[in-house]
């Protein structure tokens, strides 16, 4: 077993697990309550999950698969599942999720303007995209492991 694709594929199927439960139940919850809770408590995870645990997994994904990457350059499968977790895991969380949440933490939960259905929708959209993008990656990184 290559043990650089193992960790690879272990850390974007971790990854995309959190990305899946936002999309599935988190995300859906925030929808049924007043808009000035789903703000708060969205800016409270946002300052939440920007720490060691989390940012580890996250960034050290990264890592492992560019190294994975460079160690094995003519493994298509290992290539293609890197390219997904760093393009649509990274990529699409720095490019438009972080920029969404960015933007929402300037917003006064008791006074959202309307602006959390904007976000809530446009948020979730891109995190299905970094959430099938990920299981994607683990799928591809275990097979090329």
């Amino acid at each position: 077993m290559d043990w650089v694709a193992g960790v690879a594929a272990v850390g974007s199927g971790l990854v995309g697990g959190v990305f899946f439960v936002f999309s599935v139940a988190i995300m859906p919850a925030f929808a049924r309550l007043p808009e000035r809770h789903g703000v708060a408590v969205m800016q409270a995870i946002n300052v939440t999950i920007v720490r060691a645990p989390f940012l580890l997994v996250f960034m050290g994904t990264v890592l492992a698969c560019v190294a994975r990457v460079v160690l094995a350059p003519t493994d298509v499968l290992g290539v293609v599942g890197a390219a997904l977790y760093v393009l649509g895991g990274f990529g699409v969380t720095m490019a438009l999720n972080v920029p969404l949440n960015n933007r929402l933490d300037k917003v006064d939960a008791d006074a959202p303007d309307g602006f959390w259905s904007v976000y809530a929708s446009r948020w979730t959209l891109w995190n299905h995209v970094r959430t099938v993008a990920c299981i994607g990656a683990a799928a591809l990184l275990t097979a090329a492991a």
